[in-house]
Order: structure tokens, then sequence, then C-alpha cells
């Protein structure tokens, strides 16, 4: 028999969590705010979503869609295997699990990239609950820091100061809650995408906060000496990752720094500053900053092809480049202080746009966070906000010897310069059997490129 106004029956009305940058169960403000609600109602079930859109798992590339079905699944773990992951749009899927939950709110995690943060404003008035934001992927988020006339911060390190000053909360407690609640049939993970012989880390929140650990006791103590190093296996903290999939959260990091752990807090800082210049000038990420750059000659033609083809697959000639985009290539990382060398290749020996080098990036790299990439890009392009000046121009070679100096590096990722010895690795010219096993002679001459590139930028100061 149907239930009627004066039946005991009282359909079930649950809260919905939805997991999308925060693939972790601590310090999950949004999460614990889910929790609370329905602790709080007759009904204290909470339904854990995550909604797999097909246009962010085409945008997502290979190597992040493989790092997000190991992450789900380890979610997935901590979860009892209670994740309900629905295939779809969020405007289809939400109104079928609200439904069908007879849900009284959404919680989310507040995202500030400009094209996720314009589809929740749309979707907010579509659906017929709340759509409750609690927290954000910073530990200050984007917006809050400004500077005493309401203005933002272009400069970084006034923002750090203003950072530290504005401070932020401590970590959220961890849910000890297990009432989850699955009112939908699962669709699963997808199938992880094909990576060939490219190796990723182990992923998930146990692996974060592992590494983060790890990291703390061993590393942290040289950090400011050692993170320049690539041939340095352990001097980073290689949490980029877990940052960019929210399996970490910075405050998690920030809470066991203290004044002489700066370097690395205002490594977390630099994250925080690129995802506020995002905020507030939302078309950085296709264009200049600096709208001077927009004069700046590219290369391009066929011959500006086949170069941007051998810097992709690390066949330069040069061989610290080459080594950086290897690593790229078999990993889906890079060591940052090479981001920097290979882009100030491309932008300044290359003469091709840097767009084209984030669009890369982005393809491959794991932790490839749409705020950082693109600023970054423009930090060496010279056309963001506290940028470099273009005409600092990294020397491929001097970079190598000074941050590789044993050439171990260059010999783990270009395997035909195995057999050089030291610092002569980075010059294989020089060596009698330097290209004994085909390594490919330099495509470009740095110090002709470096005289064209300064003239380029004399040009557009002048228009």
């Amino acid at each position: 028999m149907a239930a009627g106004f004066n039946s005991p029956y009282r359909a079930p009305m649950a809260t919905i969590h939805w997991f999308r940058r925060d693939l972790r169960l601590s310090d999950n403000p949004a999460l614990l705010a889910a929790i609370e609600e329905a602790a709080a109602s007759a009904d204290p079930r909470v339904v854990p979503l995550f909604i797999l859109d097909p246009d962010q798992w085409q945008q997502l590339g290979p190597v992040r869609g493989a790092y997000l079905v190991s992450s789900l699944n380890e979610l997935g773990k901590s979860l009892n295997r209670n994740l309900l992951i629905r295939h779809g749009k969020p405007t289809q899927v939400l109104p079928e699990v609200i439904a069908a939950a007879s849900a009284t709110s959404v919680h989310i995690s507040a995202d500030y990239v400009p094209e996720v943060l314009a589809a929740d404003l749309a979707l907010e008035k579509q659906l017929t609950v709340p759509l409750i934001r609690t927290g954000s992927p910073y530990a200050v988020a984007p917006g809050r820091v400004r500077k005493e006339d309401g203005t933002p911060y272009r400069v970084y390190t006034p923002y750090y100061k203003a950072w530290l000053a504005h401070g932020w909360r401590l970590p959220a407690v961890t849910p000890s809650f297990t009432n989850w609640w699955m009112p939908l049939e699962c669709h699963g993970r997808p199938t992880e995408p094909d990576l060939g012989n490219l190796q990723l880390p182990a992923a998930g929140e146990a692996a974060a906060l592992a590494q983060w650990e790890k990291f703390k006791d061993t590393t942290l103590i040289d950090y400011a000496e050692d993170r320049n190093r690539p041939d340095f296996i352990n001097g980073t903290s290689r949490l980029s990752i877990p940052l960019r999939f929210g399996e970490i959260h910075p405050r998690t990091i920030l809470q066991d720094l203290t004044d002489k752990d700066e370097v690395y807090r205002k490594e977390i800082c630099w994250r925080e500053f690129y995802a506020d210049v995002l905020h507030h000038n939302p078309d950085t990420i296709s264009e200049n900053l600096n709208k001077q750059y927009d004069l700046m000659p590219w290369e391009t033609g066929k011959a500006a092809e086949q170069n941007f083809e051998a810097w992709c697959h690390g066949k330069t000639g040069y061989p610290f480049v080459d080594a950086g985009m290897r690593q790229l290539l078999a990993e889906g990382w890079m060591h940052n202080r090479v981001r920097m060398v290979v882009a100030s290749f491309l932008i300044k020996d290359l003469h091709i746009d840097w767009r084209r080098g984030a669009d890369w990036f982005m393809q491959w790299l794991a932790d490839g966070d749409i705020a950082s990439n693109q600023h970054g890009w423009q930090w060496t392009a010279g056309s963001g906000t506290d940028a470099s000046p273009f005409y600092r121009v990294f020397n491929p070679i001097t970079q190598g010897i000074k941050f590789d100096p044993n050439g171990d590096y260059v010999r783990k990722y270009v395997p035909e310069l195995a057999h050089l010895p030291g610092e002569t690795a980075h010059e294989p010219w020089k060596v009698a059997d330097g290209y004994k096993f085909n390594y490919p002679k330099t495509i470009v001459d740095h110090s002709v490129e470096r005289v064209r590139a300064l003239a380029d930028y004399e040009k557009i100061k002048k228009s």
C-alpha cells in the first residue's frame, strides 16, 4: 500500500558529499560539514559521490586519468567500498542522486578554476537543494588576501607576507562516521589508460601522508640547499601530485612547519599565489597577463615544428634539457628547476610560444594544475605577474653543470650519454666518443639564439 501523509513511513533524506579535488577523508571540511548536517537530522546517512564527467575525463589526458583511477580506488577502500561513482554530466547525475536519496543538500569543496566556478554557479541555479561550499584546495582561498586598498597582489613577496599575516585554520578533524550510503548502482572506475612504460607513484591519501612524513623526517632539514638538485632523488617533497588531487591538504603540511622551514613554506605559497592570480585574471589561462608580450614574434612553420618535436621528445642535443623532457615522458613529472630550464629553452632558444609548452606540460604532468602551470610558464616568458625578466635567459649547459655537477641526472634519463663520466655528460661535443651512441647534435646554437631573444625583447619594449 502506498504511504500517505498519515503513514508512519518516512522516506530517507540523506546528505551528499561530492568529491572533486578533495580525494581524502582527513582535513576535509566539506565532508565534515555533510556528516555534521546528516548527524543533526533524523537520517544520519551520507552519500559519498564522485561524478566522472566525460568532458573533464577527456581534458585530464592519460597520465592524470591513470592517476585518478588509482586515487579513486584508494578512496573507495577508505570508504569500505561505498564510494558512489556515476558517469555523466553533473547537471544530469546530481538530480538523479538527489532524487534517489531524497537528499537535503549537496556539499562540495569550493573550486576556483574559472571554468569550474562558472559551472558551479550555473548548477546551483538548477538544483532543488542547496549546493553548500565549505573549504577549498588552498590554505587561504583565492580572493581572500588583498592589499589595503582592496586590490589583488601582482607580486609574490608582498603576497607571501600578507598570506602569512592572514593565516589559516587548523586542519579539520578526521570523521569517525561510517554510515555511508549508495542509493544508486555504482558505475565504477573508468578503464585505466595504458601508459606504456610510464611509471606513476602510489596514489591515495595514505600514500600522500606517508610521503609527507618521510620528507619531513628525512629531507625537509636540507630542502633549502638540495631543492635545486634534480640528481638528488629525495631533494623535493614530491607532493605536487597529491596536492593536485587533494589527497593531502596544504593545511596538513603547514601545521608542521616552523620559521626554519620558510623556504618550503614559500613553495606552498607559490601554489596559492598563482591560484589567486588566475582567480582575478581568468583569461590568463591562454592570454598574456602583460599585454605588451602580445607583440612578441614567435616562430612558426616547418622548422619551428621540427624544433618543437625535438623539444617534446628530448632530442634537442642539450643534455640537461633532454633529460628533463624525457623524465616527463617516463614519470609524468619533472623537477622544478628543470621545468624552468626547459621552458626558457623553448621560449628563448627556439622562440616558440609559451602556450605550446604549457599545453604539452598539461598533457603529460600528473601534477598538472592549470593555475600553477600557466603562470609558471608566463613567469619564464616574462609575460606574467611577478615574472622573471625576459632578459634572464637560462644557459642550458651551465645550468646542468651547476645543478647536476656529476651528470647523474643526465645519465639516468639520456642513456646515449651514460658512458660519459662526471660533468662531461653535459657537453658531449667536447669528448671524442661523445656521440658514440647516436645522441643528437644540438638543433640550435644557444649563444646565437640568446642574442636574438634579447633583440626581440627590445623590439616589443620600443613598440
